[in-house]
């Protein structure tokens, strides 16, 4: 199983930002993360800034973590794209039909960011079943959050 380690991550995207806008040539998976950084101009300058791979962006600052967001925008495309676990590509189906295709992966990514935290409060491994569970209730939800 591929784990980078974070400055792997920081590197990769930074990297990958910086050959879109030199017109470089991309991997796939480095075009995948150059259009999510374009969905995200927000996080442009950080990937920018020379000093991208020390920075701290602690809960505490109130600042989201720009890698992290982009680094989960990946994790789940590429599990809707294997559809693992069972069931999350027709789960966010249904979610990004009833909220359009980037909101749905940031519904998503809180799913994720729940089940991430609640297997590591207890100890125990990710809960899949919980976490596409999660998401089909978002998907179900009437009215926009």
């Amino acid at each position: 199983m591929f784990n980078p380690s974070r400055d792997e991550v920081r590197t990769f995207l930074i990297q990958a930002w910086q050959k879109r806008q030199g017109n470089g040539v991309l991997t796939p998976l480095e075009t995948m993360a150059a259009d999510l950084i374009e969905r995200h101009p927000e996080y442009v300058d950080e990937l920018q800034d020379p000093e991208a791979l020390e920075k701290d962006y602690s809960v505490e600052q109130g600042r989201t973590n720009p890698f992290l967001h982009l680094s989960m925008h990946l994790a789940i495309a590429e599990q809707i794209s294997i559809d693992q676990p069972p069931g999350i590509r027709a789960a966010h189906a249904k979610l990004a039909a009833r909220l359009g295709e980037h909101d749905a992966v940031h519904e998503i990514m809180e799913c994720l960011g729940q089940v991430i935290w609640e297997a590591q409060r207890l100890g125990q491994p990710l809960n899949n079943e919980t976490y596409i569970d999660l998401i089909e209730r978002r998907a179900t939800k009437t009215g926009r959050k």
